[in-house]
């Protein structure tokens, strides 16, 4: 996956797009490390906005 802005929202849908393929069995054997880093990668990546997110906050509550 390259790296691109992607939308918080965007990039929670498409994780749980993941894992209700893998939840129901609809993942393909072949696709599947391809998934699971896939979503390693947007999980990280929200985590990245969160921490930022709460960082801008802090700031502004403390101005």
């Amino acid at each position: 996956m390259a790296k691109k802005q992607i939308a918080y929202a965007e990039a929670m849908t498409r994780i749980d797009e993941i894992l209700e393929r893998l939840r129901n069995e609809e993942m393909d054997v072949d696709r599947l490390a391809a998934e699971v880093k896939c979503a390693t990668e947007l999980i990280a990546r929200c985590k990245e906005r969160l921490l930022k997110a709460e960082t801008d906050v802090k700031k502004i509550l403390e101005s």
